[in-house]
């Protein structure tokens, strides 16, 4: 028989690693340590699994607010922020998918507006340490900027798509801080909930967080320069565009500023890869 693992961290709205300690008709146990064996029910169960076997899990609470474990993966968990659809709206409050058997409850008291069913909201999610139960909060504020925003410029940061505003994109950072984009540097369609990559652009005197998606310097413009390259050969060796095409047309091709653009093909063009004619781009023999 293995050891047994000194520490076993079983976080209820968190994914671990738990071992099988019993088999039987409706699923397999786990040994969650100090919360006991936790029920993972037999649909569950990958096949093949044995007594001692390692199995990842996500822990919930099911609709008697029993511990129970799932193979199945939640949109976001706790001390995550998510886009996700309301699904029912009763006494309690309302209820987001989020892809597992049990919907995610946002009570009325952490709902910044009152929820719709049908419609999409930002939230973060949380344990209420109270009733053991993952639960949700559209009232983003209490949960964002409360650590000193320590990045530095040009780092690379993990952002969530929040909302569309009158100057860009607002977005989470890390999920620990809010961050804009402005609408004049976006040069690529951006949808609510998206998941990307992003750069630190500056942190203002007031705290604020601008945001680049595009991160200046050659690291960025040599990927660029692949895909136009790629796209010439794409199109038989001939691109009919150039430096002098408009800022518009260049975006809608390739999702990037005309700066960029003629960056990448003067890198091109100096490695000799490309041969630049009146009225487009050719590729070099």
């Amino acid at each position: 028989m293995p050891e047994e693992p000194e520490n076993i961290i079983a976080e209820i709205g968190k994914y671990c690693e738990l071992r099988v300690v019993k088999l039987l008709d409706f699923g397999a146990y786990l040994d969650g340590g100090d919360k006991g064996e936790i029920l993972l029910p037999i649909s569950q169960v990958p096949p093949n699994t044995e007594i001692d076997n390692m199995v990842e899990v996500f822990l919930y609470t099911d609709s008697e607010d029993r511990l129970i474990a799932t193979s199945k993966e939640p949109t976001a968990t706790v001390e995550q922020f998510a886009v996700l659809q309301v699904v029912e709206v009763n006494k309690t409050g309302a209820w987001l998918d989020w892809g597992l058997d049990k919907h995610l409850l946002v009570p009325f008291r952490e709902q910044k507006q009152d929820m719709e069913e049908a419609k999409s909201y930002l939230v973060y999610i949380y344990l209420d340490h109270e009733s053991q139960r993952c639960v949700a909060s559209s009232k983003l504020d209490k949960f964002l900027d409360n650590i000193p925003a320590e990045y530095a410029e040009w780092q690379e940061v993990d952002i969530l798509i929040h909302n569309k505003t009158d100057i860009g994109y607002t977005a989470v950072i890390n999920n620990l801080h809010s961050g804009l984009l402005y609408e004049n540097e976006v040069f690529q369609k951006l949808n609510r909930g998206q998941k990307m990559k992003a750069y630190i652009n500056r942190i203002r005197e007031d705290e604020k967080i601008d945001l680049i998606l595009e991160k200046p310097g050659y690291s960025k413009i040599d990927s660029i320069s692949q895909s136009i390259l790629d796209k010439i050969k794409q199109n038989s060796g001939y691109l009919l565009m150039t430096d002098k095409s408009s800022p518009e047309e260049i975006k809608k091709e390739f999702g990037i500023s005309k700066k960029n653009f003629k960056k990448a093909i003067g890198t091109l063009y100096k490695q000799k890869l490309i041969i630049i004619e009146e009225k487009g781009i050719r590729a070099a023999n």
